[in-house]
């Protein structure tokens, strides 16, 4: 259990400085206290260990408690989704959190990943589990990452920080796996490439984030799988470079075969007309000044030129 083996046995298992709950709080935190002034606030999904009323270990419960004994934020202001009972409760909710008076709020994707338009202070969100699906990890970053995010818009650099909790060697690693697989065959279908042999997955880096595939080689423990994954990427990149080059020679080529044909059959014009106009000036009569006499011979009417 990658999430929290209390959840097993609340008994059996103790807390750990290192499991998800801690890092998770930790960074909550950190997050709360650089933007208190904006009075920012946090999405946190998990569909494994939601919040039930009663006295059961529950992950959301666990990084509440140390959120409120650890970090000294107000109870108050940290809320789960499933508290709501109606539309109604669900919408003051929501309205709280546009307004910072509630900063952290935790839920499922089925609960809180649709219909919650939350967004207008949200600086971060926290993937305490991976869903099953692409589509779901998209609903949950959409939370935050929309139109409307004033706070994001304002002192974020209109960015929102997405972060990932995952464990190396455990069911998190196939769970990405699983991901990436299905967001590739998905990509495939939407360009119609389904008999390609390559796909852009996306980059690793600062700005851009991590694809699935390389979630897959950094949850592995194994280092050559990482370096795999992004010498795959520079592959991918290279060869999009080369395709595009190959697409731009192409269109040079027939430009200037173009431009050959023209600078030909405007050249065949040109000796046509300087036959033309030598052919004119021998036959044209000029006066005194040197220029063509035009004479005119009109049936029926005598010339009174000299």
């Amino acid at each position: 259990m990658s999430l929290d083996l209390r959840m097993i046995d609340e008994n059996g298992y103790s807390d750990h400085i290192d499991n998800k709950a801690s890092h998770c709080a930790k960074m909550l935190n950190d997050y709360y206290q650089k933007y208190d002034a904006q009075k920012g606030t946090q999405f946190v999904f998990s569909d494994l260990g939601t919040y039930k009323p009663g006295g059961d270990f529950n992950i959301y419960s666990e990084i509440k408690r140390k959120l409120v004994e650890d970090y000294h934020i107000p109870a108050y202001e940290i809320r789960f989704i499933q508290e709501c009972k109606n539309e109604k409760a669900k919408k003051a909710m929501v309205d709280a959190m546009n307004r910072g008076d509630i900063r952290i709020i935790f839920g499922s994707t089925s609960m809180l990943g649709t219909g919650v338009n939350a967004q207008q202070r949200a600086v971060a969100v926290h993937q305490l589990d991976t869903p099953w699906r692409p589509s779901d990890l998209e609903q949950r970053n959409g939370r935050a990452i929309r139109k409307g995010n004033l706070v994001a818009k304002e002192f974020a650099n209109n960015k929102v920080d997405v972060i990932i909790y995952a464990v190396e060697r455990s069911l998190d690693s196939y769970k990405f796996n699983l991901l990436h697989n299905k967001q590739l065959f998905i990509n495939q279908l939407k360009t119609n490439t389904l008999g390609s042999r390559t796909i852009d997955e996306g980059s690793m880096d600062e700005d851009s984030g991590m694809n699935f595939s390389e979630y897959v080689a950094v949850l592995s423990g194994n280092t050559d799988l990482l370096e795999k994954a992004r010498l795959d990427k520079k592959i991918t990149t290279l060869e999009s470079e080369r395709k595009n080059f190959l697409r731009e020679r192409d269109a040079a080529t027939g430009k200037l075969a173009e431009i050959e044909s023209s600078v030909s059959f405007h050249s065949d014009k040109i000796k046509e007309a300087k036959a033309d106009l030598a052919c004119f000036e021998q036959r044209v009569e000029r006066d005194k000044e040197g220029l063509p006499v035009n004479k005119l011979t009109i049936k029926g009417v005598e010339d009174s030129t000299d």
